[in-house]
């Protein structure tokens, strides 16, 4: 089993920001920069075609970091940012841009890559979590939470369906067809976001996706708009929501 292995290190505004390498995969690990003993973990998905560092990753880390003293955790997809691509990923990426470009629908093909997808990254991020929880200020003791929307709901939901220790969990943004039958295995409280007007995921599918989740708690959080118009105060929604499910407080609403 790999362990972490920390390659560059920066603080700023309360937040040690650190990269780190676990065997092949790289990921960022965002703390408080007071250190606490120990603080709860949220690994954090990013979407397709993005990165760990994309800059809506960022921004909810740090509200996970400075709102409820959260360690949060991402790491790169396969195929996505510093990772090399397959030969499989270059046919699918073409194939999405060829369908975006004959406007024709998306989902099929999304779904299958996605799928792919999660099948190589489930393993790495259970590595991952192995591997943070070696670390002194997480340790294995402490809930972890995941959040992840698009791309990272596909890898999400088979992960957290298939590992205890993750105690809640956000999705949203996806299609029901390869993920319905592995969400009826999750129980734990679930906050689920779907845009109302979503021209690439019909209203009904989204809903399905949400309907068939098995936990007593669940929340949907149905909001106007397109595929990527996802309202920026749904982040600080989820920040109330891990700090409900993973003991801390967070700052209320304004």
């Amino acid at each position: 089993m790999h362990s972490v292995h920390f390659t560059a290190e920066t603080s700023a505004n309360g937040v040690l920001e650190r990269d780190f390498a676990v065997g092949e995969i790289p990921g960022v690990l965002w703390s408080p920069a007071s250190r606490p003993d120990r603080a709860p973990l949220v690994l954090m998905g990013h979407g397709g075609g993005t990165h760990k560092r994309w800059p809506a990753m960022t921004g909810r880390a740090r509200s996970l970091v400075t709102g409820c003293g959260f360690h949060v955790a991402v790491i790169d997809a396969p195929g996505h940012g510093d990772r090399p691509r397959t030969p499989y990923d270059e046919q699918e990426i073409a194939a999405l841009y060829r369908a975006r470009e004959a406007g024709e629908p998306e989902g099929p093909i999304v779904v299958r890559y996605n799928a792919h997808l999660a099948e190589r990254a489930v393993p790495e991020w259970r590595a991952t979590l192995d591997a943070l929880q070696e670390l002194p200020e997480i340790g294995a003791e402490g809930p972890v939470g995941y959040f992840g929307l698009n791309m990272a709901t596909a890898i999400g939901v088979p992960f957290v369906a298939g590992d205890p220790r993750i105690t809640a969990a956000v999705f949203g943004l996806h299609w029901p067809d390869a993920l319905a039958e592995t969400a009826k295995r999750i129980t734990v409280p679930i906050e689920f976001m779907l845009q109302w007007d979503d021209e690439h995921i019909p209203r009904a599918s989204g809903l399905a996706l949400f309907d068939a989740f098995a936990s007593r708690e669940k929340t949907l959080h149905a909001n106007a708009g397109r595929h990527k118009e996802l309202p920026r105060f749904e982040s600080d929604s989820a920040v109330r929501f891990f700090a409900r499910h993973l003991g801390r407080t967070a700052p209320s609403p304004a």
